[in-house]
């Protein structure tokens, strides 16, 4: 079993970002029962988010000259990257709520969605943060109503004289109970009751009465007028649903390969709970499986979360949203661009021979744009001929990470960094670090041995 050190570390990563070294000095001799109830509190307390992005409405772009048309709509795809910056920066920042930033990430790749309007992007996020740990039945419903699901989706095309079944598929299949648990006839008879749900040139939800088949449908084994919302409750009172859904969260905050006796566990209790997302998280993280060595150092970060994390350590501050964007993209994981509607795949296909090598040197190529340069052997010169490389810029400050453990001789700091810095021991000693370290002062020897042990396979996984 983990130390309650240890169990506090691996917690912060997998129900967050990491710990900055400020906040890792305050939690470190905390209970573990402590720093759990302190992530939900965090999270109870966390600021709501106001919609400051404007969206021109369909018909005052049809008024524009093709020119003004065109660049009205690079404007606003250009404030969608705003807003993906700004929400790295919170998942980064030690001052918001960690475990409710990553709950969204979370649910962002669940009801995986294409937001090309900076307005709609915003909407939708906001809807996630109301719901990432409330009531998934009140969470579905409202994303049913989502204006970037409808658009997404087809919905806004879905009329009773002829119905549009991509939402209605998609809601099984992907948001809901899983293949296997409905018919061809579900799908058909569900698109029916969703008829109408559309949207208006604002970008607000519309209801639209005309457009809606009022009639009765039959949607497993039952029968009436069904709407929306009462297609939802009834896929929501199958159990099936909480045993597909508590599989996702097993797999994204627990472990890649599925232990259906804990999956039947958290089932049980997130629908006897009626779908309470903050119990069911809770309950994850106050069990001992959880901490089980075979859960710990084993998931490979997404790239958001490898930079969120970074950034966290290093207090880095970009001048401009091109660094965030730029790795986001070179990694594969754009938020608010997913592959599809499944979302991102996650686990292993994170690596390939073309992220491998931008992951491990990620850390150098930060502190190169801080101005942050060592005498070392640098394997990745080549690559920072990159012109995207040499745009990065940016600021960090090593010196609460530098300080952390104060007063020690260098490889008792070795090994306290990589304690705090790793989710296992490095494979690699000191000894066989030190060639490459600067060794011009105490200083630049322990700076340099930061961005060594950040560049290791090791910081990789979590």
């Amino acid at each position: 079993m983990l130390s309650t050190q240890d169990k506090i570390k691996h917690l912060s990563w997998r129900g967050g970002f990491g710990l900055s070294p400020k906040e890792w000095k305050e939690i470190k001799n905390w209970s573990f029962e402590s720093y759990v109830q302190h992530l939900f509190t965090k999270a109870n307390r966390a600021k709501h988010l106001s919609n400051d992005y404007a969206e021109r409405n369909r018909e005052a772009l049809k008024k524009m000259s093709p020119e003004e048309r065109k660049r009205a709509i690079k404007e606003d795809r250009a404030l969608v990257r705003t807003l993906n910056a700004e929400w790295v920066t919170r998942m980064a920042s030690a001052e918001e709520s960690a475990l409710l930033e990553k709950m969204c990430l979370f649910w962002h790749g669940h009801f995986a969605c294409v937001s090309k309007s900076a307005k709609l992007a915003s909407k939708q996020l906001i809807t996630i943060r109301t719901h990432a740990l409330g009531n998934f039945r009140a969470f579905v419903q409202a994303m049913a109503k989502d204006v970037s699901m409808i658009r997404f989706l087809n919905n806004q095309q879905n009329k009773k004289s002829q119905p549009n079944e991509n939402f209605a598929r998609e809601l099984m299949e992907l948001f809901t109970i899983g293949r296997g648990h409905y018919t061809e006839r579900d799908i058909k008879e569900a698109a029916r009751a969703f008829t109408g749900w559309s949207s208006d040139l604002k970008g607000d939800f519309k209801f639209r009465r005309r457009q809606h088949d009022f009639e009765n449908k039959s949607f497993m084994g039952k029968e009436g007028a069904f709407n929306g919302d009462d297609i939802i409750n009834i896929i929501l009172d199958r159990k099936e649903t909480a045993v597909f859904i508590s599989r996702k969260i097993y797999r994204f905050f627990v472990n890649e390969t599925l232990d259906e006796k804990r999956v039947s566990a958290m089932a049980d209790r997130f629908y006897q709970s009626d779908y309470d997302i903050a119990d069911l998280i809770r309950y994850i993280f106050l069990s001992d499986w959880f901490y089980e060595r075979k859960n710990v150092g084993t998931q490979i970060k997404s790239p958001v979360v490898l930079l969120a994390g970074l950034m966290r350590s290093l207090e880095v501050q970009f001048e401009d949203t091109f660094p965030v964007l730029f790795v986001e993209k070179a990694l594969g994981q754009t938020l608010f661009i997913p592959p599809n509607v499944a979302g991102w795949p996650g686990g292993k296909n994170w690596i390939d021979n073309s992220t491998l090598m931008l992951r491990l040197n990620l850390v150098a190529y930060l502190f190169n744009a801080a101005d942050l340069n060592f005498k070392v052997k640098e394997a990745f010169e080549a690559q920072k001929r990159n012109k995207a490389i040499r745009k990065i810029k940016a600021k960090i400050n090593l010196n609460p990470l530098l300080n952390l453990p104060s007063g020690l001789q260098r490889q008792l700091f070795f090994e306290e960094l990589s304690a705090f810095l790793l989710a296992s021991k490095p494979e690699l000693s000191l000894k066989e670090i030190a060639p490459y370290l600067d060794q011009s002062s105490e200083k630049k020897f322990r700076a340099s041995l930061v961005m060594r042990l950040m560049s290791l396979p090791e910081y990789q996984v979590c």
